[in-house]
């Protein structure tokens, strides 16, 4: 039986210490049947050239393409999602490591259980601590009224479902995975976490770590069903 594509989207800036890593982990996937797109935000280091390299390797599953400005996470991702062919979208993030059976795993529970979107676990990457941790116990409609237990760089979902809800919001310049694991509830889409860590997340000199205000702001939005303000004093 063939099994289906999975588009695997990755929107890299100025990581060139991390991004091989996170490539790797995806071509030793067990479950081969993927496309990796790759989009690098106007790096100024080498991480466009290294991305290309691999491209070169692996024509016929890497293609990777370059921004002209930097225009943040949640744009290049819908750039990346308009050029995916898979049946399937799943996310990773250039400082992160996605274990050898994560695909396997999630499309299985996928199939398995009819649901429409599957994260999981991770272990986070300084202390090997499993994330969620408690919050991954408690009722999904009560935890998403305080915090977002969902790992972004661990979703799967199936493209008809991105595509129905058109895509990332582009208003949400941070916290876009808040506001879209809560469209994904708006709309009744069929939500679930594994139990099982699949994911080694970064939790140190990232977008999460630098710029906690801003994230902490854009939450309170997407809680609130609020529209960002760019020029509202997110500091007060």
């Amino acid at each position: 039986m063939t099994k289906s594509l999975i588009s695997v989207i990755i929107s890299v800036y100025n990581d060139e210490s991390n991004i091989s890593k996170a490539i790797e982990s995806l071509l030793n996937q067990t479950y081969q049947n993927i496309e990796i797109l790759i989009v690098d935000d106007c790096s100024e280091d080498n991480t466009y050239q290294i991305c290309k390299n691999y491209e070169k390797i692996y024509p016929n599953k890497i293609s990777v393409y370059k921004n002209s400005k930097n225009i943040g996470l949640t744009k290049s991702l819908n750039i990346l999602i308009k050029k995916s062919k898979g049946e399937y979208i799943a996310r990773q993030d250039s400082d992160d490591v996605s274990f050898d059976t994560r695909f396997e795993k999630q499309i299985k529970t996928l199939k398995s259980k009819k649901i429409d979107v599957c994260y999981s676990r991770a272990f986070r990457k300084s202390s090997k601590k499993v994330i969620p941790g408690i919050s991954f116990y408690i009722p999904r409609k009560w935890i998403l009224k305080i915090k977002n237990p969902f790992i972004h760089g661990t979703m799967l979902c199936k493209s008809e479902v991105l595509k129905k809800i058109g895509g990332y919001d582009e208003k949400f310049y941070y916290s876009q995975d808040y506001k879209l694991i809560l469209s994904f509830i708006k709309y009744k889409f069929r939500v679930s976490i594994l139990k099982e860590p699949l994911y080694e997340l970064n939790m140190e000199n990232n977008i999460s770590s630098n710029f906690k205000d801003e994230q902490r702001y854009y939450a309170d939005c997407a809680k609130r069903n609020k529209t960002p303000d760019i020029n509202e004093n997110i500091y007060k």
